[in-house]
């Protein structure tokens, strides 16, 4: 067996997203042969790739059935995320990709949405931020029991910047870290967008695979001012399956469309889908109805990004301080996990077919 053979061989495994092969795409590394023995590493472009069997058992079938049948085969991952970012200004320079989660009233779950999304990104391996930006009712530190804590401060380049607090992996930033959370935010709009702005460029990120920004719900100041200040790879839609929710949900896609702020939409994500009582965990009593965020995200021809069910330990988990990814609900944690599995792929191929030049573009003009 000679290299040459296993690259021939692995070029007839297709990345599953981008439709290309692995050696085309330059996935294919560190090959090494000894005897019947074969190893390489496969870069992925996210940890957090669901699908990394079906790429792992591809590879060792095209190795047994093209150059040996008698192979072992270890097949390594590793991952390089990738980022399209063409903007030459310095805000957040080391943040990949920066997912803005959205919703177009409250009380649908945005905040836990946002919360466990960063966390399953960051235990599929990624590097993550998440910035609470929603100034009137910041819930990030109440949901990671961060309460009463206060950031740090640090000079940068003869710069005072935020240090984000850390828990459970992820980089934390929220109004609530900053201000007595029985103090009122009574601000007018140019001070929230000042605000928001400072958490762009006056906080010590470092480098992130993904930023996840929880941002207020409805269409307004804060949105435009994010999205005039940060180069946003893309927003998640969250909404409910009720009527109510969906026609709100209908004006943050309108507003997040080509028509008005030319930001890519990511998808969208039904949340309390179905009730799951935690003794019967395989039965499902839809409440508010059923599927009606799958029939929207058809509606308007956007990726339907999964259902996350209503569950008693999702609410209680986000009142303690240790998010439902934290913990041992596996239903709950296998819907998030899918959920962001989801995402990291939308974003790698968002990614992969849009040329740098075209989001340039999309920069300047928002």
């Amino acid at each position: 067996m000679i290299q040459e053979d296993v690259l021939k061989a692995l070029s007839t495994v297709q990345e599953p997203d981008l439709g290309k092969d692995l050696v085309t795409l330059n996935m294919v590394r560190d090959v090494e042969i000894n005897g019947d023995n074969i190893s390489f590493t496969v870069v992925l472009t996210t940890p957090a790739c669901p699908l990394k069997e079906t790429i792992k058992r591809d590879c060792v079938n095209a190795i047994k059935s093209r150059v040996n049948n008698h192979a072992n085969v270890t097949v390594n991952f590793t991952a390089s995320t990738t980022t399209i970012r063409a903007d030459k200004s310095n805000v957040l320079p080391g943040v990949k990709n920066i997912i803005a989660v959205v919703s177009g009233k409250g009380g649908v779950g945005k905040s836990t949405v946002s919360a466990n999304l960063a966390l399953a990104l960051s235990q599929g391996g990624a590097s993550v931020g998440l910035l609470d930006a929603d100034i009137y009712g910041p819930s990030v530190p109440i949901m990671f029991g961060v309460r009463g804590e206060r950031p740090m401060m640090t000079d940068v380049n003869g710069k005072a910047m935020i240090i984000p607090l850390e828990r459970y992996n992820i980089k934390l930033l929220s109004i609530g870290l900053l201000v007595d959370e029985k103090s009122a935010v009574v601000w007018r709009g140019p001070m929230v967008s000042s605000a928001v702005r400072q958490f762009i460029t006056d906080v010590k990120w470092g480098e992130l695979d993904y930023l996840v920004i929880d941002m207020p719900p409805g269409t307004g100041d804060i949105h435009l001012t994010l999205l005039q200040t940060a180069p946003v790879t893309g927003v998640v839609v969250v909404t409910t399956p009720q009527d109510v929710a969906l026609a709100d949900a209908k004006k943050g896609i309108a507003m997040f469309g080509q028509a008005q702020m030319n930001v890519p939409i990511i998808g969208l994500v039904e949340n309390m889908s179905y009730f799951t009582p935690a003794e019967l965990p395989n039965n499902k009593y839809y409440i508010f109805g059923k599927e009606g965020g799958k029939r929207l995200a058809d509606e308007y021809d956007l990726p339907f990004l999964g259902q996350i069910p209503l569950v008693q330990s999702i609410r209680e988990g986000g009142d303690i301080g240790v998010p439902i990814m934290m913990s041992d609900d596996e239903v709950s944690k296998t819907a998030f996990e899918e959920f962001a599995g989801t995402v990291a792929r939308s974003v790698s191929m968002r990614n992969a077919n849009m040329k740098s030049e075209e989001v340039a573009e999309t920069v300047e003009e928002r």
